[in-house]
């Protein structure tokens, strides 16, 4: 995995930008179109007000849900509102490029199905993103991959249903989806993620984001995030 430490969270978020426009520039000379998948937190969405700055063919970007809580569309813990606010309408992206997780299923396993049938339909058999953009919990969770529940199981499907966490159900890519992205790029920050920050560069598989391939992975983390340290191997760029 390569490693970026930088000095503070706006550097973070800045280096972000850069590293998804690099990505997006190589994807369209590629294949004429770049899929990104997004998860939530405050340090994304300043990445995504940078990204916006960025000049690009939106019109060949297509944004994925990396996961989302399953409530009302209008309640601002939903992970699509800030998307739509801070990305998608400044760029002008085009409605039906931005994937939203269909939470308001009455059946939230149909629901899974459905947008796993979406993934497919956009990105191939089996389905693979150009990158995907990953957070970190003080819990060690990434995207809704959830210490102890049934999602982190899941070798068969790439998109699931966790049980209730602080105080909803989630719908979540799995494992399978995440590991086949062209590239993963974590973005963590806060002095309050630094234990389990060590813990996903060691690959800890007692934490869910120890469990997520670091073939094709980017990490880049503040000074908060990621403390200085000279054990096993790990290297850090300044």
């Amino acid at each position: 995995m390569n490693l970026q430490r930088l000095a503070s969270a706006d550097d973070v978020a800045k280096a972000g930008a850069e590293f998804i426009f690099a990505r997006a520039g190589e994807a369209l000379a590629r294949r004429d179109r770049f899929i990104l998948a997004l998860s939530g937190g405050s340090t994304p969405w300043q990445m995504l007000r940078e990204l916006a700055a960025y000049e690009l063919p939106w019109n060949k970007v297509h944004v994925l849900q990396v996961d989302e809580r399953a409530v009302a569309d209008t309640d601002p813990e939903r992970n699509l509102l800030h998307i739509r606010k801070v990305f998608a309408d400044p760029v002008s992206l085009p409605p039906d490029h931005l994937h939203a997780m269909p939470v308001g299923a009455a059946d939230l396993q149909d629901g899974a199905r459905q947008y796993e049938r979406e993934l497919g339909e956009l990105a191939g058999s089996p389905p693979i993103a150009d990158v995907v953009h990953l957070g970190l919990g003080t819990d060690g969770h990434t995207a809704s991959l959830l210490p102890g529940d049934p999602v982190l199981e899941i070798s068969d499907r790439d998109v699931g249903v966790t049980g209730p966490y602080n105080g909803c159900p989630r719908m979540t890519l799995t494992y399978p989806f995440i590991d086949r992205a062209r590239h993963i790029l974590w973005l963590i920050t806060g002095v309050g993620k630094a234990a389990m920050t060590v813990r996903l560069i060691l690959q800890d598989g007692s934490i869910p984001a120890g469990r997520v391939s670091q073939q094709h992975a980017t990490l880049i983390a503040d000074r908060g995030a990621m403390p200085v340290s000279d054990h096993d191997g790990v290297r850090h760029s300044c």
